[in-house]
């Protein structure tokens, strides 16, 4: 199958990239710079000059293509309503170019976080009149084009996919740490984080590819709650700085936007997803993954 990929040289699509490489497909990455270009096309991979704001390379991409697997997001935490908006014209450029055709596409969404600390499922929907809702709208979006011959489905992904060259939310905290010379997690430190290592996400979204039935929403997750508190703790001992609770109201000023996250209790499942596809996490766990000690020499 030839899979048109946005976000080609990204740190979870690089990963889709090889992984669809090294099971016989073919790729044809979209890139915007000449450095990803580069990168894409030492991958193995074909390069489509565009962009997520240019909708005409989109249309061009998909329209080559047996599938699409669309990763790339406007990663601006100032304004997250924009970024969805962008996102969603996108997700409608490509499925409407897929229409009729049965081909597979495959868009990247977030595990929800659910009021009363609620395990979020494949089934659970936020509010969706939430000021950061616009990845959830989007979903909606591409469903609806599943009764036009698309065969849509939805990669939900965690608060962290980590593994080697993360610059997420993890080297976030890790940095925030050796700044200020000490790990700190909120109150009581038992919100819980969803994780994920890239490599499992990156067969997780060649196994929607090939199988996913239409308008599936899956769950990329790993690991359903890792408390904050024990990751402080690895990051704290790594760093060889003290460890140390603070109250909710400081966090925000501590950590800026990551301290919303680290507020946020959003444990989520993955076990429909397992069921249905027969996808399995095999990495190292976020945990693990942190012992290896690779973030403290990059972050």
């Amino acid at each position: 199958m030839k899979v048109f990929v946005t976000g080609a040289n990204g740190f979870i699509g690089s990963a889709i990239v090889r992984e669809l490489l090294a099971n016989g497909h073919q790729v044809l990455g979209l890139v915007r710079s000449d450095a990803g270009a580069a990168a894409v096309a030492a991958a193995g991979a074909e390069v489509h000059r565009g962009s997520l704001e240019d909708l005409d390379s989109l249309r061009s991409g998909a329209a080559a293509s047996d599938g699409v697997i669309h990763t790339a997001f406007v990663h601006d935490f100032s304004d997250m309503a924009a970024a969805a908006l962008t996102d969603r014209h996108a997700i409608e450029a490509i499925a409407e170019t897929l229409v009729g055709s049965g081909r597979p596409f495959v868009i990247t969404s977030g595990t929800p976080v659910l009021e009363n600390s609620i395990i979020a499922t494949e089934d659970s929907m936020p509010d969706l009149n939430s000021p950061v809702a616009g990845r959830f709208r989007n979903e909606e979006v591409l469903l609806s084009f599943v009764s036009r011959d698309v065969r849509a489905s939805i990669v939900r992904l965690p608060r962290s996919v980590h593994g080697v060259g993360d610059k997420g939310f993890v080297p976030m905290l890790i940095n925030t740490a050796r700044q200020t010379g000490v790990s700190a997690y909120p109150g009581e430190g038992l919100v819980r984080w969803p994780a994920v290592h890239r490599l499992d996400t990156a067969r997780l979204f060649r196994m929607a590819l090939e199988i996913a039935p239409a308008g599936s929403r899956l769950h990329g997750v790993g690991d359903e709650g890792i408390p904050v508190r024990d990751i402080a703790n690895v990051i704290g001992r790594h760093l060889n700085i003290p460890v140390a609770s603070i109250p909710a109201e400081e966090v925000p000023a501590r950590f800026g936007f990551v301290g919303n996250v680290l507020l946020w209790d959003c444990p989520a499942s993955s076990t429909q997803t397992q069921q249905l596809l027969g996808w399995h996490p095999v990495e190292p766990s976020l945990i693990a993954d942190l012992e290896q000690g690779h973030y403290f020499k990059n972050a």
